[in-house]
């Protein structure tokens, strides 16, 4: 039962799997609990099997506690993430935990990489959990005097300001996967097969209004859907033919 809580709402929909909650459910009322089984029949002639099983308590086993093994699991990641992190990820990291935490931005470090304080560049903040975009804000080009100072604003708004999802809160920093892009400079191309979903981000225009596609993004695998999607964020009518197409590369720090 306890791997089950490793599944991500991504995994299980790839999967476009049935009954996983069911499960979870099931190892809740069996936690800390010992367990006799047995499989009655497990059929699937005609391509979808049912199996039917019996589950009886026979006892107590401290091996049991799922939940309490998930959530050590999980710190113990937590650990390995921070471990592994590049100073670019790290001060969105902090700048995110001590924001959420005290209400305070904290001012652009001492020790960062001479680039992060002398480079100007649009900066993007993307935050997942559990497999799940959970935030995601930035900059088309430079707003701040520095990159790490795109990287702090950013990361607070990518926390606290996303509009599609409320703010992110305390019990759920060591669940965080954080990344960071750096964009390059844009530059105008007129055709689509100028572009690579995986190599270049897109920028849509269409007179005030421009929405923006990172590059080599989950679940967008073709250069019609990266512009569609940014269209969708323009607010640009699928039928406008009078748009202008950008391209751009990130480097990635995740």
């Amino acid at each position: 039962f306890g791997e089950l809580f490793d599944f991500t709402d991504s995994f299980c929909e790839k999967a476009a799997e049935c009954g996983h909650r069911s499960f979870t459910i099931m190892a809740g009322a069996l936690d800390g609990l010992a367990v006799k089984t047995e499989r009655l029949s497990y059929e699937g002639i005609f391509g979808v099997g049912y199996g039917i099983c019996t589950y009886e308590v026979t006892g107590r086993d401290p091996d049991r506690f799922f939940l309490e093994a998930y959530r050590k699991r999980e710190e113990e990641k937590a650990v390995k993430r921070k471990e592994a992190e590049d100073v670019y990820v790290r001060l969105a990291r902090e700048t995110i935990e001590t924001y959420v935490r005290t209400g305070r931005k904290i001012r652009v470090p001492e020790g960062l990489p001479q680039e992060m304080y002398d480079r100007r560049a649009g900066v993007f903040v993307s935050l997942k959990k559990d497999g799940r975009l959970r935030g995601c804000i930035g900059t088309i080009s430079a707003v701040q005097g520095s990159v790490a100072e795109e990287i702090i604003e950013n990361a607070v708004s990518a926390a606290t300001r996303d509009p599609r999802f409320h703010a992110v809160e305390r019990e759920e920093l060591d669940s965080l996967v954080y990344s960071v892009d750096v964009l390059g400079d844009t530059e105008k191309i007129s055709s689509p097969d100028e572009l690579d979903v995986k190599r270049y981000g897109v920028v849509v225009s269409r007179g005030y209004r421009r929405g923006l596609l990172l590059p080599n993004l989950e679940g967008v695998d073709t250069v019609e859907e990266q512009i569609t999607i940014a269209r969708q964020k323009a607010g640009i009518p699928e039928d406008a033919d009078d748009i202008v197409l950008e391209r751009f590369e990130v480097v990635r720090h995740q």
